[in-house]
This record gives C-alpha cells, structure tokens and sequence, in this order.
C-alpha cells in the first residue's frame, strides 16, 4: 500500500508542539542570538516535514505542499521586485526628490500625521493596493516625515493606517475582493459593512495623530525650520526639482486607478524613471538602467539626505524575498498536514456568541497571517472555519467578511515573516516592532469588531431585510 494511503490528521499536541517550536526558532534566532530570520525559517520547514513523515506522507507529498505554498504568494514577490526597481529609478530619476522637497514646503510640520493619514488613504482608495499606495505617496511622506524629524515608526503607522483604509474601502482592492467572495457575500455589500467599522476607525486615528501631531510641535522651531530648508537646499543642488518629476507618479497612480496589472504598471513607472534620470538628472542611461537592480548611491555630505536617497533596487529587496519565500513554504507545509484545520475543530466550541466570534475571528486571521505567513491565508481561513458558527448565530456573512478583513489583512503587516509585515517594514524602513505600536487605526478597529460583537451593534441577522 502507498505510504499516502494511511495518512492521518495530527493530534493538537503534535500541532502545538511544532508551532512552539516555530516560534522558539524565530525568536531564539533574532532576539538572542542574531542570526537571519531567512535561517530560522528554513530551519521550520524541516520541523513540519517531521510532523509530516510521523503522520504518513512521503517526502515528495510534502515538498508538493511546500511548493503550493510558494507558487500562491509569487504575486507578492513579483510586486515586490518591481516595487524596489521603482524606488531605485524614481530615486535616480529625482521623482522621490521632488515628493519630498514639495512635501516639505506645503505641508505644515504640526498637521503632518494628519496630512500623511488623507494623503496615503486617499491614494489607496483611488488604487485599490496598500502596496502601490505605499510604494508611492508613502515613501514621499516617509521622507517628508524623516526632515521635519517625526519618529519614523510614529510615521509608518500613519502611513499603514491610510493605505489600509482606502485598501479595504475599494471595490478596486484584489484583497477586498477576495474577501468578498471567500465569505459568499457580493463586493459593493462587503464594502457596505466595512463602512460602518472602518470610517469610525480612521476617524478616531486621525484625532489622535492630530493631536500626537500638534503635541510635538515637531519642525517649527527655528534651528528645525532651518535643518529642513538645508535638506531642501541640497535635494534642489543635486537633482532637477520641478513639477514634471511627478509625472511618473501620476502615471503609476494613474494606470493601478485603471485596474492595470500592478506589476506592469509599476514596472513602466520603474521604466520612466530611467527615462526622466537620463533626460532631466543628466544620468547615463545605462547607469540609471542599472540603478534598477543595485539601487541610488547618493553622496551630498549630508548623512541625513544621503542615506534617505540610497536605497532601492532589486538586490535590496532579496533578503525580503527570502523571508517571503521561506514563510510561504512552511505555510504550505502546515497547510499540507491539516495544522490550523486540528486547531480550529478544537477550539470551535467556544464561539457561543457574536462577541465571542468576532474575537475568534480576529485570533484564526492571526494565526493565517503567523503561520501561513501570507494575508491570502489569513482571508482564506476564518471563513472557511469560522462560518459555522455566524450560521448558528443567524449572522449575515457580510460580518463574516467584515470581520476577516479585521482579523486578517489589518493585522497582516504587524507580523515580520509574513509578505505584508515584510514589504512594508523593507519599504518604509521601519522594522515591524518598531511600527507595530502606531498601526492605531488597526487596534482600534479590532476593538469596534468586538464592541460590536457584544453590543450587537451593526451585527445583522439573516432574517433582516436591511442592512
């Protein structure tokens, strides 16, 4: 008889012992004694593989799931590679320059969080993608933030909270999308439902970075005012600083706007930067071509300029890739042997109320995003376990939906091994532990979920009419 033929489930003992064990490895190996997260990683494959043997599979099953893993989340990697192309052309090319330095002298250092949080949002409701949002208005406020001295990690919180709010508003979103369709329910009524949690979300974020904003009465201080008309000084004598450089911007933005792939449309914006650093920054075209792959050297004598401009390109981006890579694979793995699956049927049972559920929602998208290391798997599971029990509680799946897109692609970048928590911590430069705590609008919409679980406030019934 085939080895595969007498499979079996595994135990919760086994399951928890392996996931203990995963997250020992990854913290033992980043906190104690600095080893790369990419070797940790690696390391857990072979931990689930074991499990996998024990249970019956054969090697060549496991590595099949392990591949699955792999080949579901290449369009993150692709977009990932196209978006550090974009960075080190758009830095070549002064578009990066020209975000910054107009930034800098519109925007008003005291109201900055705020404008960071409406910009970044409204990019992202326009696009539809987080990731493109970031990769464009982001790292311009990024770099607006950075010269009028904000904390970096305050500044990529507010940067993660806009480009998740528009992301999971727009009909445009592939996440949204996905969501929708996971949880049975249409994409104009799932968007409906995130409304009424969302909006209240941003909105109580964007007082608090207003007032966090004008409590630090960051860059208005005369030897501030000065510091940041020298870092425009130097961006305006190394590189043409004029409206034209936001043209590849608006095309970017443009063309995601049209549903056009993202990884074209980013590639083409990676494409016009070259063309605009040959053209307007006098760069050899070839030596912008290759800023592509090795990213912008910038050298002004001002560390604070320099090292905000050298970056980008795809060799920086490997590593992440890496990461990606390795937690995509052991998610394959976990998922090949039933892992999270033994872990829900254990602890169903204690969904006995909306208020329970909706935390049982939230803690299964964590885990899709912990151990699936990738937000597809932290929208694919809760419906997949959790709708049982709306059914029992007679709860439209628009609050399935809703809160799924909460538990998972919220939380999504707040993991460092997972495909969001790696982008945008490589992206933003920001390690996630750092920006973690100022993700607002994501902690606060979690609370609403379970306020609204145990209030019933906006939780429908399937025999209402209406919404």
């Amino acid at each position: 008889m085939d080895v595969s033929d007498e499979v079996r489930d595994p135990t919760i003992g086994e399951v928890l012992l392996v996931l203990v064990a995963f997250l020992v490895v990854v913290f033992s190996f980043v906190s104690i004694y600095d080893l790369p997260i990419q070797l940790a990683l690696f390391i857990s494959w072979f931990l689930v593989i074991a499990l996998g043997v024990r249970l019956g599979y054969s090697y060549e099953e496991l590595e099949e799931g392990l591949m699955d893993g792999i080949r579901e989340g290449m369009g993150a990697i692709l977009i990932l590679i196209t978006v550090g192309t974009l960075i080190g052309t758009w830095i070549a090319g002064g578009v990066i320059a020209t975000l910054i330095y107009y930034g800098l002298a519109i925007i008003h250092p005291s109201i900055f969080l705020l404008a960071t949080l409406i910009i970044t949002s409204l990019t992202s409701l326009a696009t539809g993608t987080s990731w493109g949002s970031a990769g464009t208005s982001g790292i311009a406020m990024m770099g607006v933030g950075a010269g009028f001295g904000y904390p970096m990690p305050l500044v990529a919180g507010a940067v993660l909270s806009g480009v998740y709010f528009g992301d999971k508003l727009s009909p445009l979103s592939d996440s949204t999308n996905f969501t929708a369709s996971m949880s049975n329910v249409k994409v104009i009524e799932h968007v409906r439902s995130m409304l009424t949690l969302i909006v209240p979300a941003w909105v109580i974020s964007a007082i608090l970075y207003t007032i966090v904003g004008l409590m630090m009465d960051v860059g208005t201080a005369p030897e501030e005012m000065a510091r940041v008309e020298e870092y425009m000084e130097v961006m305006s004598t190394h590189f043409s600083i004029n409206p034209i450089m936001l043209i590849p911007a608006a095309v970017v933005i443009i063309l995601l706007v049209m549903r056009k792939p993202p990884v074209a449309s980013i590639a083409f914006g990676a494409l016009l930067g070259v063309v605009w650093a040959a053209v307007f920054q006098g760069i050899g075209f070839f030596e912008a071509l290759g800023t592509a792959y090795d990213g912008f050297v910038l050298d002004t004598g001002v560390e604070f300029i320099d090292d905000l401009l050298s970056r980008g390109g795809i060799y920086e981006m490997l590593p992440s890739i890496a990461v990606i890579m390795f937690g995509l694979g052991f998610g394959g793995l976990l998922e090949k042997v039933g892992g999270l699956r033994v872990i829900v049927d254990k602890i169903s049972h204690l969904f006995k109320n909306p208020g329970r559920t909706a935390i049982g929602s939230i803690v299964v998208g964590i885990m899709g995003n912990m151990f699936g290391s990738a937000m597809y798997v932290s929208v694919i599971v809760p419906p997949k376990i959790m709708q049982g029990s709306y059914d029992k509680l007679n709860l439209k799946r628009t609050v399935l939906s809703r809160n799924t897109e909460v538990g998972g692609t919220l939380t999504s970048a707040m993991v460092p091994w997972s495909d969001n928590g790696i982008f945008m911590s490589t992206l933003l430069g920001v390690s996630v532990f750092e920006y973690i705590p100022y993700m607002w609008m994501a902690f606060i919409a979690m609370i609403l979920a379970v306020l609204y679980g145990y209030t019933g406030l906006f939780m429908w019934k399937t025999d209402e009419e209406t919404r």
